[in-house]
């Protein structure tokens, strides 16, 4: 899947591409954050992309990414639940 970093106003909800972000994998973003990531919303007026998330780093900075969300979105969510529980 792929992601790209953005820019996030809460107040008015307004969401804009961070300039000169490069589209990366959701994966190693992902991996990246230590899977500390959360789906915030909806999107609909960003190109391709379908759902803003947040992630954070060690220090708990927030950093928000537009994802092209598909199937393999579920299966990393399911992969990653049972790793947890010890069901590799």
């Amino acid at each position: 899947m792929e992601s790209i970093q953005a820019q996030f106003e809460e107040k008015s909800k307004k969401i804009t591409i961070k300039k000169d972000a490069e589209k990366e994998d959701w994966a190693v973003v992902c991996q990246r954050f230590n899977d500390d990531v959360s789906r915030i919303c909806d999107v609909a007026d960003q190109e391709d992309y379908t759902g803003l998330f947040e992630c954070f780093d060690d220090n708990n900075k927030r950093f928000f990414y537009l994802v092209k969300e598909d199937k393999n979105l579920y299966r990393m969510k399911h992969k990653h639940f049972f790793d947890n529980l010890g069901l590799k």
